[in-house]
């Protein structure tokens, strides 16, 4: 699969996401969502542009995205892609 066609199968699947409602997600899917789209359109996460005004709800978000920084992003797009398909099929 060509860099195109998988940033095509990405954007459909981040239009599906849009869709979706945040609460009928469980927290740790809504994470692992977040990470691999962070991964997959910013890059690895800069511990050193992490704010000093530091939220609870930030650090969650920021470990998640920590944990998968090994994923190149193409990596992370196959892998959102994934997730996104299978919640849909629930």
């Amino acid at each position: 699969m060509d860099d195109k066609e998988l940033d095509i199968r990405f954007q459909e699947a981040v239009a599906i996401a849009d869709t979706m409602s945040q609460a009928s997600l469980p927290q740790d899917v809504q994470l692992r969502l977040y990470a691999y789209y962070k991964q997959a359109t910013f890059g690895t996460v800069d511990p050193l542009s992490i704010s000093a005004t530091y939220h609870l709800r930030d650090a969650f978000k920021t470990n998640a995205w920590m944990q998968i920084s090994h994923l190149s992003a193409d990596e992370a797009k196959e892998l959102y892609i994934e997730a996104i398909l299978s919640l849909t099929k629930k």
